[in-house]
């Protein structure tokens, strides 16, 4: 048996009847103390976190390093030719924001790549091993929620007879958070001590999340507010909420999508921003490589010339075989085919994917669809901004939990998400489960644990 495998198991025998109705009244009573929802859902259903090994852990945080530089490469190619910049698909209004300068070196300081690692492959012909599906450049959520969540988990029942025999190692990340911030900050041309705003709508499910943090950073020394996008006010060189309180540093959680549809680009966030009154993270570059496309650009043999051998080999490793839908020629295992046609006709090794979408919105998988459902699909993808993306692996691991007062233990699906800072380096890791295929809370169901890193006591 694995390491992994030996501590599953080893902690799965710990949950006699008592010890686990026991954790399970203290996580239900800790996650409404906290108000660890998600919207009106408790963030987490189960009653194991999610274990990684030091090697397993190490091996996330060297391909994310490895592949990096080949994604900071395809964004300044970017910035330089309008030309290559056409493969990202961006919208006038996205044009027009990129040309702000943001004054700080990273496009996207808090970022999150969401991964399936997987020892083995679940039927077709799914890539196995890790593979990097998404890269969520824009507005990583969950770090003040996962900090929470292991605390909870630290303290339960089952998880101290666990440590007897598990040295156990959380993965916070709400610090790296603040030092983004803050560093940014500084390199903008901040001086004084800023005031910061957390700005996202005051009826996103999220919001518990944002009070979470709005708490850290006072007990830090930092004044923040919470702000909805329509609390803002741009007068006389400043930001303002709700008239009165001037803001100096913005943590962005809402979508530039949604902030344009809502509110215009001529809104008081944007103006400042474009003024340069306030700073703000992530900035609005950080949506080239936000853009599902941005797999296409690395995927794509067309820019081969662009990277390095070593950022190719990475390409090859970890980013799945991914293209803008569009009719052309192109190339899958060496081979030469016609775009479209192949997809048709292989839909069960195919997801359709939006270029700027959250929450599972819009996605068809080709395994679950019928074909004349999956040629339409592909039709409408034909004349919107959609990639099409090689199946990969989901993996499944056992997850204990309480139902109607009797433990049950049942696999479910896994996916596996690191925190990335300044485009560089890995520390922290979201998890989340789910009995279907798409792996996103937003999309309904499923459960978020902490990720603890793990190793036996000697």
């Amino acid at each position: 048996m694995s390491e992994l495998g030996e501590a599953i198991d080893y902690y799965h025998s710990l949950l006699s009847d008592e010890v686990a109705s026991q954790s399970q009244g203290q996580l239900t009573q800790q996650l409404h103390r906290r108000q660890l929802f998600f919207g009106e859902r408790l963030l987490c259903t189960v009653l194991r976190p999610r274990f990684l090994t030091v090697r397993q852990y190490q091996l996330l945080q060297q391909a994310v390093q490895e592949v990096m530089p080949a994604f900071a490469r395809a964004h300044q190619a970017a910035l330089a030719d309008p030309t290559f910049r056409l493969q990202f698909r961006l919208n006038d209004w996205e044009e027009e924001l990129l040309q702000v300068e943001p004054r700080f070196s990273a496009p996207s300081p808090t970022a999150r790549m969401d991964t399936f690692y997987s020892d083995e492959g679940h039927g077709g012909e799914a890539r196995s091993g890790l593979n990097f599906a998404e890269y969520n450049a824009e507005t990583p959520a969950a770090v003040a929620y996962n900090d929470s969540l292991s605390e909870v988990f630290l303290a339960l029942p089952v998880m101290g007879a666990f440590q007897r025999r598990y040295e156990v190692r959380p993965l916070p990340g709400k610090q790296h958070v603040l030092h983004a911030l803050l560093d940014s900050y500084q390199q903008w041309g901040g001086r004084q001590q800023p005031r910061i705003a957390i700005l996202d709508w005051r009826e996103v499910p999220t919001y518990s999340e944002f009070m979470l943090f709005q708490e850290y950073f006072i007990s830090q020394g930092y004044e923040c507010v919470i702000a909805d996008p329509r609390q803002l006010e741009y007068r006389d060189g400043q930001l303002l909420v709700d008239g009165i309180t001037p803001v100096h540093l913005i943590y962005k959680r809402v979508l530039l999508s949604e902030l344009v549809t809502r509110e215009g680009l001529d809104n008081p966030a944007i103006r400042a921003v474009r003024e340069g009154a306030v700073c703000m993270v992530n900035p609005f570059r950080c949506k080239l490589l936000h853009k599902k496309s941005s797999f296409a650009v690395l995927s794509d043999e067309r820019n081969a010339s662009l990277f390095s051998l070593a950022e190719r080999g990475a390409i090859e490793r970890y980013i799945p075989w991914t293209r803008n839908v569009e009719e052309r020629r192109t190339f899958i295992n060496d081979q030469p085919i016609d775009l479209l046609p192949y997809i048709s006709s292989h839909k069960n090794d195919f997801v359709l994917k939006p270029n700027d979408e959250y929450g599972g919105t819009g996605i068809v998988l080709g395994w679950e669809s019928e074909q004349s459902r999956w040629d339409e699909s592909l039709q409408e993808a034909l004349h919107e901004a959609y990639i099409v993306q090689q199946r990969v692996s989901i993996p499944r691991e056992a997850y204990p939990s309480l139902v109607e007062g009797s433990l049950q233990i049942y696999d479910r699906l896994m996916d596996t998400n690191p925190y990335i800072w300044y485009g560089e380096y890995v520390s922290g890791c979201l998890t989340r489960l789910s009995t279907a295929v798409l792996l996103n809370v937003t999309a309904g169901g499923g459960s978020a644990v902490p990720t603890f890193v793990i190793e036996k006591r000697s």
